[in-house]
């Protein structure tokens, strides 16, 4: 089965359904929902390819924000900083 146009319809839709850009464990169950509810023919082997394709270029098109740094990095910038 071709999935490409499933993928690429979903990403399109993303920014109606996915609750949280900045989680995107939360965002990926958001999309596996919507797979379930729009596409419920669609094999469970499917969902997980789906899933990963739409996830890949909502990440190539920026959709979800940067990373924030970890506070282990942040505590250790502060140190390099204080030592100048």
């Amino acid at each position: 089965m071709n999935l490409r146009p499933i993928i690429e319809d979903i990403a399109r839709l993303a920014e109606d359904f996915i609750t949280d850009r900045t989680d995107r464990a939360k965002a990926r169950l958001d999309i596996v929902e919507f797979i379930t509810l729009e596409h419920p023919r669609l094999a469970a082997s499917d969902h997980r390819r789906v899933a990963d394709q739409v996830l890949a270029i909502l990440e190539a098109d920026g959709f979800f924000p940067e990373r924030f740094v970890d506070s282990f990095d942040a505590d250790q910038n502060m140190d390099d900083q204080d030592e100048s």
